[in-house]
C-alpha cells in the first residue's frame, strides 16, 4: 500500500503513520517527492485495510499496490530512479549509457588499452570480470583480486566507473571494495543470500535476468535487494534460453519494454551474451537503442581471437567505434521522434517528413 501525505503534512504526521505501520507489524518506507511525501507500506501477506491510515492526520489518500513486487513497482514509486556515478547517469532521459570492456580481465595492458579506446569512443563505464563463473572447471576462472586491482587502476587512469561480478556472498565484500557497481550474474539471480547482501551495500547493483527466468521472478529478485535498503538497482536483460540455435540465447526485447513500464528502475541490455556471436551484437545494440532502454553493456577486446573468455562475441576496437557511431545517430533520431507532439502522426504531412528525412537520411544510411 502507498500512503500519500498532504502537501502540508508535518513531520509529526509522517512519524505517526510510520509508527502505526510498525505497530501492526508492517514496514514503512518514506518516498520523498517534489511536492509531497508518500510512505510505502510493505511486509504484508494479505491486503491492508485502508482505514488503518485514512483517518491519520496529514494523510491525503491510500493507494493499494497490486503487484507481488512492491518496492520495484511503478505503483509504489512512479518517479524514475536515476543512478549517478561521477559524470555518468543511468535512468530517465539521462542519455544512452554504454558500458564496455572485456569479458575477463587478463592483464593490465589489455584492460588499460581497451578502456582508453572505449572512453575515446564514448563509453561511460568499464566492465571486466575478475571472478568468472564458467561452465567448465577447466576454463579460465579470472585473476581474482589481482583483476580487481587492475580495474581500480583503470578507474584511476580513465575516470570511468568500473563494473564487475560478485560470484557469491563470500566474495561480495572484496568486489564492493574495488568496484563502483557490483554485478549479480544470470546464474545468481535467485541466490537469495547474495541478493540480501547486495541489498545492504551502499553501491549500485547490476542485476542480470536469469537465463530461464520469468519477468516476475526477475523483478522479485530485485525486490530482495530493495527490501534490504538498496534502491540503486540496474536491471539487465541478457537473453533467455529457448529452442533456437541461431544465437547463444534469445534476446527478449519485449521483456525489456514491459519492465520499463512496470518498474521505476533503469533497464539496460546485454547484446553480447544474448547473441554469443559478434556479427549480431551491433544490430541488437541498434534495436536496444531504438527501443528506448537506458543503455547497453557490450564486450570489447583488443584481440578477440586470443581472448581467454567469450572471444567469439567480443567486438574488436574498430567494431566498437562503429557501434558507438550507430547508437549516437539513433539516440539523436529518437530525441527528434519523442519531441514530436502525440498527434504529429496525423498532421505532419510530407513537409514534416521531409524535414525529418533531411536531418536523418544520412544518419540512417550510415547505420544500414
Amino acid at each position: 500500500m502507498l500512503v500519500v501525505m498532504k502537501k502540508d503534512a508535518s513531520q509529526e504526521d509522517i512519524a505517526r503513520v510510520i509508527e502505526k505501520a510498525r505497530t501492526v507489524g508492517y514496514e514503512a518506507r518514506p518516498i520523498p517527492g517534489k511536492e509531497r511525501i508518500a510512505i510505502g507500506i510493505v511486509g504484508n501477506d494479505h491486503p491492508i485495510d485502508p482505514a488503518l491510515f485514512d483517518s491519520c492526520p496529514g494523510v491525503k489518500e491510500t493507494i493499494p499496490v497490486t503487484k507481488p513486487y512492491k518496492l520495484v513497482s511503478r505503483e509504489f514509486n512512479p518517479r524514475d530512479t536515476i543512478i549517478r556515478l561521477n559524470s555518468c547517469s543511468i535512468g530517465n532521459n539521462e542519455g544512452f549509457t554504454v558500458i564496455a570492456g572485456p569479458c575477463a580481465i587478463e592483464n593490465e595492458h589489455q584492460a588499460l588499452n581497451i578502456a582508453h579506446h572505449a572512453k575515446r569512443y564514448g563509453a561511460k563505464m568499464f566492465r571486466g570480470g575478475a571472478y568468472k563463473p564458467r561452465t567448465s572447471p577447466y576454463s579460465f576462472q579470472g585473476l581474482g583480486e589481482d583483476g580487481l586491482k587492475i580495474l581500480a587502476k583503470v578507474r584511476e587512469e580513465t575516470g570511468l566507473p568500473v563494473v564487475s561480478e560478485a560470484l557469491d556472498h563470500e566474495l561480495f565484500d572484496i568486489v564492493e571494495e574495488y568496484c563502483d557497481v557490483i554485478q549479480i550474474g544470470t546464474r545468481n539471480m535467485q541466490n537469495f543470500s547474495l541478493l540480501r547482501r547486495a541489498g545492504r551495500s551502499k553501491k549500485p547493483v547490476l542485476l542480470k535476468r536469469g537465463m530461464s527466468s520469468t519477468v516476475e521472478e526477475w523483478l522479485m529478485a530485485a525486490e530482495y535487494i530493495l527490501h534490504e535498503g538498496n534502491s540503486q538497482v540496474i536491471l539487465c536483460e541478457r537473453g533467455i534460453r529457448t529452442f533456437g540455435n541461431h544465437s547463444r540465447n534469445t534476446l527478449d526485447l519485449s521483456a525489456a519494454l514491459f519492465v520499463m513500464k512496470e518498474t521505476h528502475l533503469p533497464v539496460i541490455i546485454d547484446p553480447s551474451h544474448a547473441s554469443g556471436r559478434r556479427e549480431q551484437v551491433i544490430p541488437l545494440s541498434r534495436a536496444a537503442c531504438s527501443l528506448g532502454v537506458h543503455g547497453i553493456m557490450v564486450e570489447v577486446h583488443n584481440s578477440p581471437e586470443k581472448a581467454l573468455s567469450d572471444g567469439p562475441q567480443s567486438l574488436t576496437l574498430e567494431e566498437f567505434a562503429e557501434l558507438m557511431r550507430h547508437v549516437q545517430i539513433i539516440s539523436e533520431a529518437m530525441k527528434t521522434l519523442t519531441s514530436l507532439p502525440s498527434h504529429a502522426g496525423m498532421e505532419i504531412g510530407s513537409e514534416g517528413l521531409s524535414h525529418i528525412n533531411i536531418h536523418q537520411e544520412g544518419a540512417i544510411k550510415q547505420c544500414a
